[in-house]
């Protein structure tokens, strides 16, 4: 007879009811924490206080209790990915044949814009996701990215990011997916459907407020107000759920308001489960747990951190354990800490790995026979469109581009011939093997001097670094000067450098004191200004920067953030002519580098205005970006009526080129009275069109009133009566038609049920 809990025909609740039955309270508490095991220890941490949180443990003798995590067994050092899965197999089976249950670990990794494992591919980060506004590309981009995961042994993928940016100077702003909840959601939904739908656990991070920092510094207190907590830093969370199915959330490092998300039951409890539903997995960030003790100090010890955070609703702590082992089992034993809360963590850990097919008696571990390619042709295709239709093009006043196949070109700058200008932070080359030195890439990556030699083959092309990305040394700046001297027109390539913890100028813990360009590039640019040669500018980064200093100098500004290993040929596409450029600001670009932190999202106050002489206008808005055709916007109507404010909104945009482009019609909404501020214009809707010369298409957005609701007074979601505004624009400035129309009733609550969308719809015009 086959002991309940081994049963597939019985529902997954009882049979983890069966298994937590008959285990010890070791047995279970061993299900709450993960082990990361090491290759070496070199000083180059990959988490944060990594050193001081990390314990050697005999490994041999931990699993005798079953094990709940393994930690990056392929993003700590570089491995064969078919060594690696072969060695993620054999540890599974030590663990199985271990603990008396037989029940294996759910392995995790980092997939931030990649599978984060030595060999395989480096796609744009979600910053660029955000340019394409094409969600449908990003969930085809997890999909990949969740196989190859699958492919080797992989369960738990630990993204995506959907924190939204409030202040561009956080070094995390790569990770995000730009400066609006509702680009982050549906963009972020997209993404937990692709990695979801291959079989991989989608953890939505940070949950929640990490990126609204006093100052921009990683780990600083949040201060954000109830309302701006509840519309915009929790819509994306709510959106990945509801729409894209996620089955785990990690609590963020951040306080606020002097509370610690991670020892926080209001946001791990009572919002996440209670009023939302989430029946998943919490897992801690890296030593989140630990933090309570040594950087929050809210709690004493380690048991009493263990206490905060079992309470407030974190089930897992990772990466490794410190505080829910020995310190959490003595404390129940103590009667300091009710079983009750291993039980109900261990009870949800041990669903999430029935749902899996991890308590099925014939579970193995899962291993490719043979070679294992984790950059296979159809990957690197995928990297090349997205990194494609993520390049914004912000300006080209004198049309210098296309560039023309043939004449002579200097490409300057410090990201101009370097592979790693390409990658974001989480990339395994920039975060993994800086640790390893003489460790070769693993990918091939060209570089923007190879893809434009390549991309324009009748060119004379000249090269000169000019300067490091970042430091004060200027000694290189005559050699760039002299090559564009000599040329027809200068590319200047600059930007970032990611890194870890300072080791970069991106990136977690690169923060930045205000958005002046690294080091000596602004002087660089100024210098190659000053030739009189035609200079455009490409900027490589991982947060936008103030370009207003160059604003009317420069012959044309293309912005990429990260694309890629396929990002070398996806700009010189751009700058040549073949790529037309689609991409649309996910950020806004500042005029100059100080006044932060400024988004779009600003309400009357937060708007240049006579009683300040500081201007935080953006120099590009939100939204925008340029193309090498043109659109037509023509018949705009607005039908309908639901008789409570609600209609459609239409528009036919049509390519009025020689050739084919991409447009992005963008739905915002304009409440000029309401019982609190609202945000002058927010982003309700979009839709990419693809079209050829001569094609057009119908847009028709159906607005919804719950799409209209916000946070009150009295901290309820509501939807107000009274005039409402829709503007449908080609940015968040660049209005091209408004609808006026007004709510009536009384005031109405909403809940999580609420509609999250207008619907859309598109149709092909006969030309």
């Amino acid at each position: 007879m086959t002991t309940p809990w081994r049963d597939r025909a019985l529902p997954a609740a009882d049979r983890v009811d069966d298994l937590l039955s008959r285990m010890t309270l070791e047995e279970k508490a061993a299900q709450l924490y993960g082990v990361w095991v090491k290759a070496d220890s070199n000083g180059e941490d990959i988490a944060p206080d990594e050193e001081e949180m990390t314990e050697a443990f005999d490994f041999d003798e931990l699993i005798t209790r079953g094990l709940g995590q393994l930690t990056r067994a392929f993003g700590t050092a570089p491995v064969d990915p078919a060594l690696g899965a072969v060695a993620l197999a054999r540890a599974q089976r030590r663990i199985m044949a271990a603990n008396r249950f037989g029940i294996p670990a759910v392995a995790h990794e980092e997939c931030l814009a990649g599978f984060t494992a030595w060999r395989a591919t480096a796609y744009p980060v979600p910053l660029a996701w955000g340019a394409t506004f094409d969600p449908a590309l990003v969930e085809e981009m997890a999909r990949h990215i969740g196989r190859d995961m699958r492919s080797v042994g992989i369960h738990q993928g630990l993204s995506p990011v959907l924190d939204v940016v409030r202040d561009p100077r956080w070094g995390r702003v790569e990770e995000t997916i730009g400066e609006d909840p509702y680009l982050v959601g549906t963009v972020g939904a997209a993404y937990v459907r692709g990695l979801e739908s291959a079989g991989i656990v989608a953890t939505l991070k940070h949950f929640a407020g990490y990126a609204a920092s006093v100052g921009a510094r990683n780990h600083a207190p949040v201060r954000a107000g109830v309302r701006e907590f509840a519309d915009v830093t929790l819509p994306p969370f709510e959106m990945a759920l509801r729409e894209g199915g996620a089955r785990s959330v990690m609590a963020a490092y951040t306080e606020t308001d002097g509370v610690p998300v991670s020892a926080d039951p209001r946001l791990l409890t009572e919002l996440l489960r209670d009023d939302w539903g989430f029946t998943g997995t919490v897992v801690s960030d890296y030593f989140g747990v630990g933090f309570l003790e040594t950087n929050h100090r809210v709690a004493g010890s380690r048991a009493e951190a263990a206490h905060a955070a079992l309470a407030a609703g974190v089930d897992v702590e990772l990466p490794a354990l410190r505080c829910y082992g020995e310190p959490l089992v003595a404390a129940v034993r103590a009667g300091e800490i009710p079983e009750s809360l291993v039980d109900r963590a261990a009870r949800r850990v041990l669903l999430q790995k029935c749902e899996l097919g991890m308590l099925d008696e014939d579970w193995a571990p899962e291993t490719e026979a043979g070679e294992v390619d984790l950059d296979p042709r159809a990957n690197r295709a995928l990297a090349r469109r997205l990194a494609e239709e993520s390049v914004v093009l912000l300006d080209n006043p004198d049309d210098v581009l296309p560039l023309a196949p043939d004449i002579r070109i200097a490409v300057v700058g410090p990201r101009a011939d370097d592979p790693l200008a390409m990658l974001g932070c989480y990339s395994f080359p920039s975060h993994v093997l800086p640790a390893h030195p003489g460790t070769p890439l693993g990918l091939d990556i060209p570089t923007v001097l190879q893809s434009l030699r390549t991309e324009l083959p009748d060119a004379k092309i000249t090269h000169a670094a000019g300067s490091d990305v970042d430091g004060e040394d200027t000694g290189g700046f005559p050699e760039a000067v002299a090559r564009a001297s000599e040329a027809d027109v200068c590319v200047a390539v600059l930007g970032d450098r990611a890194g870890l913890f300072g080791r970069g100028t991106s990136g977690e813990g690169c923060d930045a004191e205000d958005l002046r360009l690294p080091g000596v590039q602004a002087k660089l640019l100024d210098a190659l200004v000053a030739t009189g040669t035609p200079v455009v500018a490409l900027l490589l980064t991982g947060r936008p920067y103030a370009l207003g200093r160059w604003h009317g100098q420069l012959a044309g500004v293309v912005q990429a953030f990260f694309p890629g290993e396929e990002g070398g040929p996806a700009v010189a596409g751009v700058l040549s002519g073949r790529v037309s450029p689609s991409g649309r600001l996910p950020v806004s670009v500042p005029h100059r580098p100080g006044g932060q932190p400024w988004t779009y999202l600003q309400p009357p106050l937060g708007l240049a205005g006579g009683a300040s002489n500081l201007d935080p206008t953006p120099l590009y808005p939100f939204g925008y970006g340029r193309s090498y055709t043109t659109f037509e916007w023509t018949d705009f109507a607005n039908e309908g009526d639901e008789g409570d404010g609600g209609g459609d909104v239409s528009v036919t945009v049509r390519n009025t080129g020689e050739r084919a482009g991409a447009e992005v019609v963008q739905l915002y909404l304009h409440d000029p009275v309401a019982s609190v501020t609202r945000p002058d214009v927010r982003l309700i809707a979009y839709q990419r069109l693809e079209l050829g010369p001569g094609e057009a298409s119908r847009v028709t957005f159906r607005f919804h009133p719950d799409v209209s609701s916000f946070t009150d007074r009295s901290g309820r979601r509501v939807v107000e009566p009274g005039a409402l505004e829709l503007r449908l624009g080609a940015s968040s400035v660049d209005v091209r038609h408004r609808v006026r129309l007004t709510l009536t009733g009384p005031v109405r609550e909403v809940g999580p049920d609420r509609r999250l969308h207008c619907g859309t719809e598109v149709r092909a015009v006969e030309v």
